[in-house]
């Protein structure tokens, strides 16, 4: 009786998480290490840029000095100007909007058509499983750069939203192969079985129940697509494949390298865009190394394992090992000899 009684006062004091928003939350314990934490933080600085350009940027992007052409940076143009006199810092600021909403918006599309294909045919069976497989090998093969250049060249100023939308929809095959292969895992797991014996609807398994175990891999994929996508859109505007009135990154680099800026050393002119581009690459790729890490039992037990070093006071790159030597007595010796 006495045994009854405390199974059932620590189950009420200690109630198991299996709500939905708890195993929501849960899933996105990938982001409280310090890679994550740390490319949320960069990150999080390029969209508030890109959302206060306007009250942040000291000029606008196309006002003129004409008393100031090809200068370094100075007090009044802390990057330098063009060969015009625009201010680059300026130019840079508003360019961050054109990155994010174009890496977002691509990155959005790609993740939910990733997530529709990918788990309803890792769900399903029978030929809508390999129709919706073959469709996305289809898309595998489709090059995106070309069809972008192809649409852009279409149009005599393609939107952002149009760029986006086609960076998008050639970028989610690879995350609804990954998300397919781990849904046709999932769906053999006992969770799932009772809650198709339940008589529970397609859509409230996908959601409720397969969607929170399938977060870090979502969220991994679509991290990558942001980066891809603004890689393509700073290549694209590099190449001049997108209009350079619309500034962004690559715009900047175009102008400069048009006017000859690499030539004539102006770094402060391709210089301060090129760093931006690395540095929101690094954001990513830790953001996309801590969801890694969490993912990964090796990882996350070799990173669990190296805190508990630095914490000890070790040396986690140590090869060495401290052996404790133990002195024999000299009668134990002795007898030895």
């Amino acid at each position: 009786m006495t045994t009854t009684a405390t199974i059932r006062m620590a189950r009420t004091e200690d109630p198991t998480p299996n709500t939905f928003w708890a195993r929501l939350g849960s899933a996105f314990a990938m982001f409280r290490n310090a890679k994550s934490i740390t490319g949320l933080a960069i990150l999080g600085f390029f969209v508030l840029i890109a959302i206060f350009a306007d009250v942040l940027a000291p000029f606008s992007p196309t006002q003129v000095d004409n008393t100031a052409r090809f200068q370094p940076p100075s007090a009044e143009h802390w990057l330098g100007t063009t060969h015009i006199g625009e201010d680059v810092l300026s130019q840079i600021i508003h360019g961050t909007r054109g990155v994010i909403v174009v890496g977002f918006l691509a990155a959005i599309l790609a993740t939910v058509i990733a997530i529709v294909v990918g788990v309803v045919s890792g769900y399903v069976r029978g030929w809508k499983s390999e129709g919706l497989s073959a469709l996305t090998n289809v898309f595998l093969v489709i090059p995106g750069l070309p069809l972008i250049i192809i649409v852009a060249s279409m149009f005599e100023e393609p939107p952002l939203v149009l760029i986006a939308a086609v960076l998008g929809i050639t970028g989610w095959a690879w995350g609804a192969r990954v998300l397919r292969a781990q849904t046709m895992s999932l769906r053999n797991r006992d969770f799932i079985q009772a809650a198709r014996a339940n008589g529970e609807p397609l859509r409230r398994i996908i959601t409720v129940e397969m969607l929170p175990n399938l977060m870090a891999l979502i969220a991994a994929s679509f991290v990558g697509t942001v980066t891809a996508a603004i890689l393509g859109l700073t290549t694209l505007s590099y190449i001049g494949v997108i209009p350079v009135n619309t500034y962004n990154w690559g715009t900047i680099l175009n102008w400069a390298s048009a006017q000859g800026a690499f030539r004539q050393n102006q770094w402060w002119w391709y210089l301060p865009p090129g760093l931006c581009i690395a540095a929101i690459g690094v954001a990513l790729s830790l953001i996309n190394f801590g969801i890694d890490e969490y993912v990964n039992p090796r990882l996350r037990s070799a990173g669990e394992r190296a805190r508990a070093m630095k914490k000890k006071g070790l040396n986690v790159n140590d090869a060495v090992t401290a052996v404790r030597t133990v002195e024999v007595p000299a009668t134990r010796r002795e007898a030895r000899e």
